[in-house]
């Protein structure tokens, strides 16, 4: 195996180490942002006068045809991606290749890699975050006069609107929107020029490197700079609660599309038959993004706990920051695609929701909201429908089946026009506070959404 090492050692380093230690597969994944950070820093160098001129411009122009040739071009037997990178230049421009690693180190360079890479995925997933709640919104539009049952503890507990429910999903991806945005604002600060840990002598110019390259300035301490990986530890964190909520989704078109609930028919290009039943329409690609959820849960633990006791300055261990947020980065991307593809395709059933809230005594609260509103203590209220409810189990009715007679008997504080507070289309589009299911308080929620969703980014979590 070739490296940029090894004058100091008298022997080849075994097998097994050098396979152990090799990254470069997975380093193959930021090859443009090692090339692009190397072409930075030549003509940082060449505008120094720490290279000549024609010594920067040929390092430049070796590295733009690496550019262009594509990482076919690279060798593969070697350490890592840095090695390729300048072997392959050695190829294309002689022995200038080495002066490229004049006032730099391998400890810089791949943390500069990873940050440019990760800012270069942000604004993709960000993209797709953006698709996904237009879609959201879509339905939530469409829906938002569909009533169907409102749930806690899995329990039946207050009508409200599919529209309604598909909105606190819009809200949660807004939220995930915003910390990645955030994510990208601690990613963008440049370890370049930081060196292995201490700086350099050379007069270098780290401004010019950190501003050709995108990022705001650089990081003031060269050991903070070069041990840093907080960055991609606050990633996998934002990519881990994006695919806990995209779950949550997944979880309920698992459910939904049951024939216990009904309520929802996933299309054919999102669900998968079965070898031996043929009858069978599974929504495995929601279940898989839900079983997947737990991978990215683990590496961001995995990354925590490579971490949680590195001393300052450089640390193999770190060279394993990378797999994990490449595997997030890349879960997350078909996750919320998948996501969209499912919510765009799939047809509601609206009557099935209604009928399911036949004799579920969702609308108790509506009662007991009522007779408070009429002037009796709301806890004494609570206790009067509770009773109500309680004789209608016994008598196998729901509260929609009560007549004025038996509104009278059981609860005569009510007014006859309790009855119609017990439908469950008047429970739902009848609560208009701020954020809830009404057609008014839907009205203003869409109204600020729309306008979230087609301002640029996520400049609010709301």
């Amino acid at each position: 195996m070739r490296k940029l090492w090894g004058g100091a050692f008298g022997t080849d380093g075994d097998a097994l180490v050098e396979r152990f230690g090799q990254s470069l597969e997975s380093d193959l994944r930021f090859w443009r942002q090692d090339v692009m950070g190397s072409i930075a820093h030549a003509r940082m160098l060449g505008a120094q006068g720490i290279l000549t001129v024609d010594e920067s411009q040929r390092l430049i122009g070796g590295l733009e045809a690496i550019l262009a040739e594509g990482p076919e071009s690279l060798p593969r037997d070697v350490e890592d991606i840095h090695t390729a990178v300048e072997l392959r230049l050695a190829e294309l421009v002689g022995d200038v290749a080495g002066k490229l690693h004049t006032a730099r180190s391998r400890n810089d360079q791949v943390a500069t890699d990873t940050r440019l890479y990760l800012r270069s995925r942000l604004p993709e997933l960000q993209s797709s975050i953006k698709e996904l709640q237009r879609v959201i919104l879509t339905t939530a539009r469409d829906q938002r006069r569909t009533v169907m049952p409102g749930y806690t503890h899995q329990q039946r507990a207050q009508p409200y609107t599919l529209g309604f429910h598909l909105m606190a999903h819009f809200w949660a991806l807004q939220r995930h929107g915003w910390r990645l945005a955030n994510v990208d604002t601690l990613t963008a600060y440049s370890p370049l020029g930081s060196a292995a840990l201490a700086g350099t002598g050379f007069p270098i110019d780290r401004f010019a490197t950190a501003q050709e390259l995108g990022f705001v300035e650089p990081i003031p301490n060269a050991l903070d700079a070069t041990s840093d990986r907080s960055f991609a530890l606050d990633a996998l964190h934002a990519l881990a609660a994006l695919m806990i909520d995209l779950s949550r989704v997944s979880q309920e078109l698992v459910l939904w599309s049951g024939v216990e609930f009904g309520f929802v028919t996933l299309a054919d290009s999102v669900t998968t038959g079965s070898s031996i039943m043929p009858q069978k329409r599974n929504p495995d690609m929601a279940e898989l993004i839900r079983g997947r959820t737990g991978r990215a849960i683990a590496n961001w633990v995995a990354l925590a706990s490579t971490l949680k006791s590195l001393p300052l300055g450089y640390n193999r261990d770190t060279q394993d920051d990378k797999p994990p947020l490449f595997e997030s980065l890349d879960l997350a991307a078909d996750a919320l695609a998948l996501t969209a593809l499912m919510l765009e395709g799939a047809k509601w059933n609206a009557d099935r929701m209604r009928k399911t809230m036949k004799r579920d005594f969702s609308t108790a609260t509506d009662l007991a909201d009522l007779l408070a509103s009429r002037g009796m203590p709301f806890r004494k209220a609570h206790e009067v429908v509770g009773k109500v409810t309680r004789a209608c189990r016994e008598r196998g009715i729901g509260l929609e089946d009560l007549t004025a007679e038996d509104l009278a008997r059981l609860a005569p504080e009510a007014p006859g026009e309790a009855l119609a507070a017990l439908k469950p289309e008047r429970s739902a589009l009848a609560r208009n506070s701020v954020g809830g299911p009404g057609l008014k308080a839907m009205q203003a929620q869409l109204r600020r959404a729309d306008k979230r969703l087609k301002a640029p980014g996520f400049s609010s979590p709301y």
